[in-house]
């Protein structure tokens, strides 16, 4: 590792863990759910701080997804030390799982209600701090854990070029002031982002005519319905050939930990589907500048908090920041699982929000009993549907071996017993 930094690995394994020392001085909770503005939100977010979530309400981030899938998965490593706010309870044999694989209690989930959780928030006298991925219209102010005027900052990705770090070239463009006809726009391919695009939402890259013409008509509904301020357009990398996300914790006095990187998997869209871990072999050392830089930026910000950014590394070895997230990650659980499963001697593992399996939970814990008390699967999150009157289940999962080769092997097994990896 690189001797200019001392940065450690952290040596828990759960999201309490992580903030112990920097909620002593009140009491906190975690909102594990984000705002959303879909019809279905009590309090959506729609005065202040946008969240691109969907240009049309066909097209808006789903209740489950937002209420019960994303929530419960942070809920499953929070640990003992933090409340955690849900506003949909996780079924109990999803708790029981839970408490038996994580050893962890579950004792502090807060079950809340989904039309007054807000106001109540707002008035609570047993939350003096609340930690949240991103700003609540509908939430006081002064509740929030981070500055919710300058969460929203750091969050945007108009920021990225602010934190010290070697980016892809771009502009922003607040399109209050400039109409969209009259942005300059480079040669294919490149990117047009929305400020604040939820899970690879609001992302376009733009390599045909076809590309641009969807992009603008996404942008023209998001205008429509008040819901956007700015967009950036990038630079398109080139010669890619790795995508990396690189997680950190900065505490109160801006000292970083490591959490971990993850070889990020996601569509040719450049929607996120996981990530890919080698606990052993992850060399985090050529990420230290960037890492240094970034931490010190959120430090005088006055963030603390885990902090992920997206990273491109093209062929010639150059690392270009493309995304920072202020916030816990899709991929932090996985990472929080290091040191559990290198105890096992399992030192890769995957993260997928992305399996299905026929069959209620109950029934899908006894065909998989083996590979679950052996940890080759870890489930984080699962919710019963029905389709045609059968019964299935969609589940986040780490999929966990001794080398890649086995993983191959496990998944295939995985799979022969029914468990789908969808995309």
């Amino acid at each position: 590792m690189d001797s200019k930094y001392n940065f450690q690995y952290f040596q828990g394994n759960s999201l309490s863990d992580l903030f112990a020392e920097d909620i002593k001085d009140a009491s906190y909770g975690f909102i594990l759910n984000y705002p959303a503005t879909a019809r279905w939100a009590a309090y959506p977010n729609e005065k202040k701080y946008f969240i691109q979530d969907g240009s049309s309400e066909a097209s808006k981030t789903s209740f489950d997804k937002i209420c019960q899938k994303e929530p419960w998965k942070n809920l499953a490593v929070l640990g003992d030390r933090i409340p955690g706010i849900v506003i949909i309870s996780p079924p109990k044999s999803l708790i029981g799982y839970w408490q038996e694989h994580f050893g962890f209690k579950h004792s502090n989930i807060e079950m809340m209600d989904c039309s007054t959780y807000l106001n109540d928030l707002s008035q609570s006298e047993r939350f003096d701090k609340l930690i949240t991925l991103f700003p609540f219209d509908r939430l006081n102010p002064e509740k929030h854990a981070i500055d919710s005027d300058t969460h929203y900052r750091l969050l945007s990705k108009a920021t990225l070029d602010e934190l010290g770090v070697q980016c892809p070239k771009y502009k922003t463009y607040n399109l209050h002031t400039c109409s969209l006809e009259d942005i300059e726009l480079p040669e294919f391919p490149y990117l047009i982002k929305t400020s604040h695009g939820l899970s690879g939402e609001g992302t376009y890259i733009i390599k045909t005519p076809s590309d641009l013409d969807y992009c603008l008509e996404e942008i023209r509904k998001y205008l429509k319905i008040k819901m956007l301020d700015t967009i950036i357009v990038s630079e398109f990398v080139k010669n890619e050939v790795q995508n990396y996300c690189v997680q950190f914790y900065v505490n109160k006095v801006g000292d970083i930990t490591l959490v971990g990187t993850t070889r990020q998997l996601v569509t040719s869209e450049g929607n996120y589907l996981g990530g890919l871990i080698d606990y052993r072999n992850t060399d985090m050392s050529k990420f230290f500048e960037m890492i240094a830089a970034i931490g010190q930026y959120a430090h005088k910000q006055g963030y603390f908090g885990v902090i992920g950014f997206d990273v491109l590394e093209d062929r010639d070895g150059q690392l270009y920041a493309i995304d920072a997230n202020f916030r816990v990650n899709g991929s932090t659980p996985l990472c929080l699982q290091r040191h559990t499963l290198l105890g096992l001697g399992k030192e890769v593992a995957k993260y997928s929000s992305d399996y299905r399996m026929e069959g209620t939970l109950d029934s899908i814990l006894v065909a998989l009993k083996p590979e679950i008390d052996r940890k080759d699967l870890i489930i984080l999150s699962a919710l019963e549907k029905a389709k045609y009157g059968k019964i299935y289940t969609e589940i986040y999962a780490i999929a966990s071996a001794e080398s890649l080769e086995e993983m191959e092997y496990i998944e295939q097994k995985l799979q022969d017993k029914g468990l789908q990896w969808l995309t």
